[in-house]
């Protein structure tokens, strides 16, 4: 049997269970952009009342206040009842043992003035404080504590997600949606496939990815096999959650440039099978359905903004919970400040700046500069080093070195691999490492690469101008979606 057609009718044959997958929120998205085009309500109208119902927002006066923007938090679970071993084998390349916790997560924001959209990624391992709850299983009553993230879920449901979301983000969550992820690989097909690109081979053999260099059409279960893959190098669970959100920022590319997003003739089948593979939250009806549809029609790669949360430690062990990760207070305070107030995340820098007595080094701010680390000296914890170091200066760091990829000889000079379409922001990192060697890479895209050599030196005095105020510009490490969809 096929591919498409196997999990087309495993997913009609268990709708009401959730399973791990890294494509939540790209069906939501979908799924509005079609509700908002013709017979969209029709479908709407038909299905809304069969969707799966979860009651996840709680009330409550230590709630963020109401800030205007529709905001959805947008989850998928790992949950395999039901998936034949064979399939979760051979097809999903899903492996290990399933636990009742949240794989993956994003908070969605729609601006109150529907012109933008805001896409941010929390990892999972987030150690994070956990508010108190009614134990899921037991029914006791929990005091507060810190713990990961997802395991919020697995602890008090998906009220206790959302609250745990709001507590540590001051974000107001409107909405909730829990998607099943064998239906996106079927929306996936019905779309005609996404295209990506890289710029390197990728892969995985645990997810099963074999991509090769440049671009490609991938189809549904490709899709969950790029988006699931966190064995292509040393970033692990963050180098997956960025290529999330490349995924959805050429979906929303190909849907602005009339892809296959807007052909009518597909419209009733994808949203059909897309709404009836999510939960959602009890007050998300036909008409808030067809609202959030309609804020997200006009919304297009160059204006949706993705970040992840920052990070100080992607290795901080927890007795009883093992490695965790912890969040940049001073970065994520910055990031949740701009999306509460509406803020782009992107964008030119202010045109108030501090003096400084230093020349500049180009006309882009550090801060506004994201920059992968790669280790290509062999010389153990370089990678982590050069990473900090960049941090320290300004950069806006992955905070996830790896491994340069090869096997040729141990790298000596250092090496700033850069797209020709960012020339002004190299100028201030090669001012930063004036060692280093500038090698061109065409459609590398807006992210700088450092391949650190053995003479590695650290970096020098900086030259760039001072960021300016808190809070009025771009946020650190924050991409657009034209930034990280695939060139034209």
């Amino acid at each position: 049997m096929p591919v498409q057609r196997q999990l087309v009718r495993l997913s009609k044959s268990s709708r009401t269970r959730r399973r791990r997958w890294g494509l939540w929120t790209a069906g939501a998205l979908s799924f509005s952009v079609l509700a908002a085009s013709c017979g969209g309500w029709a479908v709407l109208n038909g299905v809304g009342s069969s969707l799966g119902r979860v009651d996840a927002i709680g009330g409550g006066p230590d709630r963020p206040a109401d800030d205007g923007a529709s905001t959805f938090l947008v989850v998928g679970t790992d949950e395999r009842d039901g998936i034949p071993e064979a399939t979760l084998k051979n097809v999903l390349h899903a492996g290990g043992e399933s636990c009742h916790c949240t794989d993956t997560m994003m908070v969605v924001q729609l601006s109150a003035d529907r012109g933008r959209a805001t896409v941010v990624s929390v990892p999972r391992d987030s150690y994070v404080d956990i508010p108190a709850h009614q134990d899921r299983i037991s029914g006791k009553q929990v005091a507060a504590s810190k713990g990961k993230i997802n395991a919020a879920y697995g602890m008090g449901g998906a009220p206790l997600a959302v609250r745990t979301v709001e507590q540590n983000t001051g974000l107001r969550i409107d909405h909730y949606i829990e998607v099943n992820f064998l239906g996106f690989v079927s929306t996936v097909d019905a779309l005609g496939g996404v295209q990506v690109c890289s710029p390197k081979p990728l892969k995985d053999d645990y997810s099963g990815l074999d991509l090769p260099a440049g671009t490609s059409r991938l189809d549904g279960a490709g899709a969950l096999r790029y988006v699931r893959a966190r064995h292509v190098d040393g970033s692990s669970d963050l180098g997956r959650m960025h290529r999330q959100q490349k995924f959805l920022a050429q979906l929303l590319h190909q849907a602005s440039s009339g892809g296959t997003l807007l052909n009518p003739a597909k419209l009733t089948g994808v949203m059909d099978t897309v709404l009836r593979s999510v939960k959602v939250d009890k007050g998300l009806g036909n008409a808030e359905l067809l609202d959030f549809a309609t804020r997200l029609k006009d919304v297009s790669a160059s204006n949706a903004d993705f970040a992840t949360v920052p990070l100080s430690s992607v290795d901080h062990p927890v007795q009883g919970w093992g490695s965790t990760v912890l969040w940049d207070e001073k970065g994520a305070k910055a990031l949740f400040e701009a999306v509460r107030a509406g803020r782009p995340l992107t964008g030119p820098a202010p045109t108030a700046t501090v003096p400084t007595t230093a020349p500049a080094a180009g006309t882009v701010p550090p801060e506004q500069i994201r920059v992968q680390v790669l280790n290509g000296a062999g010389v153990q914890g370089l990678g982590t080093r050069v990473d900090e170091d960049l941090r320290k200066a300004g950069f806006a760091t992955t905070g996830t070195p790896s491994n340069a990829p090869g096997n040729g000889p141990a790298a000596t000079r250092t090496v700033i691999r850069y797209d020709p379409h960012w020339d002004e922001s190299v100028k201030a990192l090669a001012a930063a490492l004036p060692d280093a060697e500038l090698v061109k890479v065409p459609n590398l895209g807006a992210t700088l690469q450092v391949v650190a050599g053995s003479e590695y030196k650290g970096p020098a005095a900086a030259t760039a101008p001072e960021p300016a105020a808190a809070g009025s510009g771009p946020v650190a490490g924050a991409e657009s979606g034209s930034e990280i969809s695939c060139p034209a």
